[in-house]
This record gives C-alpha cells, structure tokens and sequence, in this order.
C-alpha cells in the first residue's frame, strides 16, 4: 500500500512542482493577511491615514485573487497527479486477479475485482486527491502563518505556536486508532448489507422452513456489531474535537489573555489584531481542515487500499451465526431424512374447502378445493401462469394461510405442524456466504457420508469439487444455487418437500435426476412443474386452471381434460442425452 502512495508521488515530478508553486501563491494571503491588519490600524485608521489602511486592505484582497487563480490551477496539479494513481491501481487490481486465476485452474471468476476496479478504485482516487489537497494547504498555510508570525511579533508566536503543536500532535497520534476504528465500522456495516440482502433474497425459504429465528438471531448480532463499532469510532472521533480545541482555540484564549505583556513590550493593537487574524483566519482554518480531511479522506484511503490490496472479500459469516448449531424452534435435526419414521409427522397432505384470494375484493385465486396426497405420493402441478400453483405451494407449506378452509399435513393443522415437517425450495433459492458444507447442512446435522451421498444423488459432486472454501452467492449461477438448496432440502428431515418451480434453471438432464432422486428419497412430494416432463414422472399430475382442479395421470387428463391435452399436444419433448 506504502509503495503505490510513493510511486503515484514520485511518477509525476514536474506535476509536484507545480503544485508546489502554485501552493506558494495560493498560501500569500495566509503570510499576509496578519501584516495587512497590523499596518492598515497602526499605519492607518489609528492615526487618521484611512486611505493608507484601505492601500493596506486592497493589496490584502488582491493577494486573495491570486489565490484564487492558483487554486483553480492546484486542482489541474493534483489531477495530473491522481489520475496516474487510479491507473497503478487498475493495473495492481486486474494483475492479482489474473495471477490468481492462473494459480487455480478450477478458481472461480474473481467478481469482487470488478467492484474493486470500479467503485473502490475511484474511492480512492478521489480520497487520495483530497489528502493530498487537504495535507498541501496545511503545510504552506503553517509555514506561511510562522514566517508571518515571526516578522509580525515575535512573543505573540510564544503564545500560539506550542498549544498549536500540542493539538497537531494530539490529532497525529490518535490517527492510526482511527483509521482502524473507520475500517472496523465499514467492514461491519458491509457485513450487515450483505446478511441483509442474503436474507431478504431468500425469506420465502427461511420462512418455510422455519428458520426465523435462527436468522433473525444472526442479523441481530450483525446489527450489535455495528453499533459497537459505530460506538467505538464515535468514542475514537472525539480526539479530534480535542485536538481543534488546543491547536486552534487555546491560542486565541493565550493571546487574549497575553495582551497586556503584548502591549508592555510595546507593540501596538493593531499587531495583536493582526496575530489573532493569523491565527482565527489562517492557522484554525488549516489545522481544522487537516482534521477532517485526514480524519474522513485519509481513514477512507487507508481503507480502500486495504481492501484493493488483499482479496477484497468481506469476512465469512460464523457458521453459528448461520445456524450451524441447533436452536429452539429451528427446522435442523440431527437424523437423516430416512432415518425413520416418528422424527416428523407424516406427510401426507389433506384441503377441504381452501379458497384464497390476494386481497378482500380480489378474485379468488384458489376456491373451495377439495385435495388429498397420501403421505408417499409424487404429486406434479401444472396449468397456465395465474392458475394459483404457487399459492397452493405456499399455502401447503404454510407461507399463506387460507380465507376459508382447512389444510393439514399428517393430520395436524398446517398453522401447527413444525417447521421439521415440510421444506419449500422456491424458484430463488437462498444461498449464503459460508462453507459449501454449511449451505448444504442448513436444515440438519447429517453426517459426511449421507452429505455425499445426496450430493451424488443429485448430480452436484462437479458443482462443489469447483467451488471455492468460501461461497460467494453473488459468484453463483442462479441453476447452482438452486442445485445446492435442492441438495440442503434432499438432506432434511422433511416427511413433505415441494419444489415450486425449484429446478427452472437447471437442464432438462439435471431436473429429470432431481426429481427421481427427490422420488426415491422416500416422503411426499409436490412438484410445481416448470416443463411437462416433470408430470410425466409424477404418479399424479394436479392441473390448476381458471379456478378449477383436476388429479389424474397423464393418460387420464388427457383424455378428460382439454387444457391438459392441449398442453400435451403443444409440448415438445427435450432431448436427454
């Protein structure tokens, strides 16, 4: 990090040294502003010469407009000298993911260097212009307000240089412990976005599931672990309120109070105006901007570089922040899913009379239906877009609770049954920063053997042999995060698993395994087909259509059911090999 702040500063020489004269005309005022005010009341107004006072104050305004031309021209400077920055950090970024992409032949694409090579990289361009800016200002304005001080009146310069000094100093020191605390509390807000976007991605399954609480548990302890650190940088950030009361306001006081020994020594008022000029318009102002700069600017580059220089990845979450431990109330188990009976209720499923509809003046998307699954069944789901077949997935497993009606799984009222009974797979599957082996254990504690026996089941080993130690879900295909909460639902102690359209992104190869592994696992299931093929493998088919239902197999709807048979005889069978 040290080394690309030297090389930006030393690869444009001739940029610093226009920025160094340019920052000489910038800082006349500072030199002059105290001279001006001292001349213009003793030279002047004091003895009744006011136009000598107002030569005094004109050349006093015409030293500002210089400045202000220097400055426009300070600004073209340091842009001359950040942008070759930016640069050396493009090329330090997309150099370290080309080496560690060369190192792994199975490593995955290295998504975090686009944000760093885009948003992170323009942070810190922009806050290594600022330091640089802020620090340059600072150094000319003190040098120009010493030599100034110095020529003025030199007691008055006993008065205001150690206290500025001691505050300098006191700001200094506690830089680094600021720099840390400001990184503390970005790396803990990021930690909290992504939980947050993790979890909103995926309530339906949490919810579901049954993991509420659990998740709930996590997000409230990455919210206690912001505010701690947003405590402590609040704690830290008080030092620099400390350090602008005895650099810049503590000489003010010293040289109020000292005037009478000022005076004694026979300057004029005019000269102890003129000092407490320099040191409320010129050294305060400095000392105040240096603070602030480097206290927000230059923490901010100091983190930035941190992140672009290391791996950029924010911190894994703790596998018992993401429910790696049993809790109360959790859908986890330590049993297999066919570790027999007694461990869930049974999964058979039972409607009487269920109607919904999204809203009290809404049509109703599912009226008055009758519907029994024997515990064991393969139940497939179609009909057209609108038909109500999420609705149905959602009110089975509970997400949605009926505006008349009765739904029970293994005889219990689905409001009652325990999360362990039933998993949904959504058709955006919920997949988290951990291990691959805690994404696939989510709902239970099953052992390293059973773990890769599902894994085969499903078709996944080539899928987790490539992944990294560390899951990046924004790194996932959407098929291979649904492939790994398929493997995380095949794993669970569910009696009752319903796929709503959960194998979407997956191949017509890769769901025609899915569904027949689901089938064997043993348990009810409820598949919402996103193709034909999948009721063609089910031992019933439930077609959803305009309000009604009908259940049959294939060759029985289509024969009863023109919907179906016209739906059969639009489909295209896909080729499998």
């Amino acid at each position: 990090m040290k080394s690309l702040l030297w090389q930006a500063l030393r690869r444009r020489p001739y940029a610093l040294v226009r920025l160094c004269l340019w920052s000489v005309l910038e800082a006349a005022p500072a030199f002059l502003i105290g001279h001006a005010v001292a001349r213009a009341i003793e030279d002047g107004f004091a003895v009744g010469r006011p136009a000598l006072g107002l030569v005094w104050l004109a050349a006093l305004g015409c030293a500002w407009l210089v400045a202000a031309v220097a400055a426009r021209q300070i600004i073209l400077a340091v842009a001359a000298v950040a942008e070759p920055f930016r640069d050396d950090l493009l090329a330090h970024v997309v150099g370290g993911a080309m080496r560690r992409a060369a190192r792994s032949v199975t490593a995955r694409p290295d998504t975090a260097a686009v944000t760093r090579a885009g948003l992170q990289v323009e942070l810190a361009r922009d806050a290594f212009a600022a330091v640089v800016t802020t620090v340059r200002g600072f150094a000319f304005t003190v040098v120009s307000v010493v030599l100034g001080l110095l020529t003025l009146a030199p007691r008055a310069a006993v008065l205001v240089l150690p206290p500025f000094v001691a505050g300098l100093g006191l700001f200094l020191v506690s830089l680094p412990a600021l720099a840390w605390r400001q990184r503390a509390f970005l790396m803990a807000d990021e930690l909290l976005a992504e939980s947050m976007t993790g979890m909103a991605g995926g309530l339906r399954d949490i919810v579901a599931c049954g993991a509420e609480d659990r998740v709930g548990a996590a997000l409230a302890d990455r919210v206690e672990a912001q505010a701690s650190a947003a405590r402590a940088l609040a704690r830290v950030t008080a030092a620099r309120t400390i350090a602008l009361a005895v650099g810049a306001w503590l000489p003010v006081v010293l040289l109020l109070t000292g005037t009478p020994w000022l005076l004694s020594d026979g300057l004029g008022a005019g000269v102890v105006v003129g000092a407490l000029a320099y040191v409320t318009q010129s050294l305060a102002p400095a000392l105040n901007g240096l603070v602030h700069g480097l206290g927000v600017s230059g923490v901010s580059l100091v983190a930035t570089l941190r992140r672009i220089t290391t791996s950029g990845l924010p911190a894994p979450i703790p596998p018992a922040a993401l429910g790696s431990t049993p809790t109360a109330g959790s859908a986890r188990s330590s049993e297999a899913p066919t570790a027999g009976p007694g461990r869930a209720p049974a999964g058979g499923v039972r409607l009487r009379g269920v109607t919904f509809a999204y809203g009290p003046h809404s049509e109703a998307v599912i009226d008055g239906l009758d519907l029994d699954i024997p515990e064991g069944d393969h139940l497939a789901v179609v009909g057209p877009s609108g038909a109500g077949k999420s609705t149905l997935a959602a009110l089975v497993s509970g997400l949605l609770r009926p505006d008349a009606g009765d739904v029970r799984i293994g005889g219990v009222p689905a409001a009652d049954v325990p999360p362990a009974a039933r998993v949904l797979i959504p058709q955006e599957a919920y997949v988290f920063r951990g291990s691959p082996h805690e994404n696939l254990t989510y709902l239970s504690d099953a052992p390293p053997h059973q773990v890769e026996a599902a894994v085969a089941a499903l078709g996944a080993t080539g899928l987790l042999a490539d992944m990294e130690p560390e899951l990046d879900p924004g790194a996932l295909s959407a098929g291979q995060r649904q492939l790994i909460a398929l493997v995380r639902a095949y794993l669970a102690p569910a009696r009752l698993v319903i796929l709503d359209e959960a194998t979407c992104h997956l191949d017509p190869v890769a769901e025609a395994r899915v569904e027949v592994a689901f089938a064997e696992r043993g348990g009810t299931l409820i598949v919402v087909a996103h193709r034909l093929t999948s009721a063609t493998r089910a031992r019933r088919i439930l077609l959803m259509d305009a309000g009604q239902a009908v259940v049959g197999t294939h060759d029985e709807l289509v024969r009863l059911s023109p919907t179906y048979a016209d739906l059969a005889g639009h489909w295209q069978p896909e080729p499998v090999s």
